[in-house]
């Protein structure tokens, strides 16, 4: 016969042997006696096994094979489930922030950042997403993440702090680009380098072409020192295998952009709060 244990009737059980009768065992689980010894009886009928036998003398009990048996596996079920009321009642999973990056930021700036604020809050998880900024925005609207660091033209709309980046024309070392039509090596459509590469050449009455897109920073770097194509990146994305360029070369220079942590319509949490404090203070 298949079944489940109740576990009130093995605390029950349990309570009547280690108080060595049904009178001390129902004071114990706050019950009568009569509702002891049903309960005692219940289990016997669904196992199919005498579990307890009454000393008539004493009063007491004593358990059979079988009682013996189930007496160990009792005190084990009824631990088990103790610990999972205690577990339920006080839950340690930490709370979970979520952080929109850039897709040209991540790398070992971001890791060593992320990882400096894990250890100054290890009760905190952290879950992170990468995209361009208009995807970073969406979800920010959407709700789907908490604070996000944003690449956009200074000064665009409130934040919780921002910085500069200064911006850079960027070419092949060793296989500088001769075309008369500008190559461009960029990211994705809502990048603002690329907008900025586009509307910088078009002012100078050039004529430009995408020669490589890439959605990460290594590619397109890799792409400028293989000579692929020029591009506008930050200063600090600057390679050994690539050189500068400036009005000499036909590239005028370019005005900061901003790195902005924006937060979503929602009402931060401690924790969300907390990330930021930190990003505002180490970034």
């Amino acid at each position: 016969m298949s079944f489940g244990f109740d576990l009130d009737l093995l605390r029950t059980f349990v309570a009547v042997v280690e108080c060595d009768g049904f009178t001390r065992a129902a004071e114990r689980v706050h019950l009568t006696q009569s509702t002891v010894s049903q309960q005692v009886k219940k289990l016997e009928t669904n196992l199919g096994h005498t579990l307890l036998l009454r000393d008539k003398s004493t009063g007491g009990v004593q358990t059979t094979e079988e009682g013996e048996v189930l007496l160990s596996y009792a005190r084990k079920i009824l631990a088990t489930a103790q610990e999972a009321i205690d577990a339920m009642s006080t839950p340690q999973a930490p709370k979970t922030v979520r952080l929109g990056v850039p897709e040209d930021f991540a790398g070992r700036r971001l890791i060593d950042l992320l990882s400096g604020f894990a250890a100054a809050s290890p009760h905190i998880r952290l879950d992170t997403v990468s995209g361009w900024s208009t995807e970073l925005r969406r979800l920010l609207d959407a709700g789907e993440i908490d604070l996000a660091l944003i690449k956009r033209e200074p000064g665009d709309g409130a934040c919780l702090a921002s910085w500069k980046e200064e911006l850079v024309w960027v070419d092949s070392a060793s296989r500088p680009v001769r075309d008369e039509i500008v190559p461009l090596a960029v990211f994705p459509v809502g990048c603002i380098y690329r907008e900025r590469a586009i509307r910088a050449i078009e002012r100078s009455g050039r004529r430009w072409r995408i020669a490589y897109t890439s959605q990460g920073l290594m590619g397109v770097q890799a792409a400028v020192a293989s000579g692929l194509g020029i591009s506008l990146l930050p200063s600090d994305a600057l390679l050994p295998d690539h050189r500068k360029l400036g009005p000499a070369h036909g590239f005028e220079a370019q005005k900061a952009s901003e790195l902005a942590l924006v937060k979503g319509k929602a009402r931060l949490s401690n924790e969300a709060k907390s990330l930021g404090e930190f990003l505002a203070g180490n970034l």
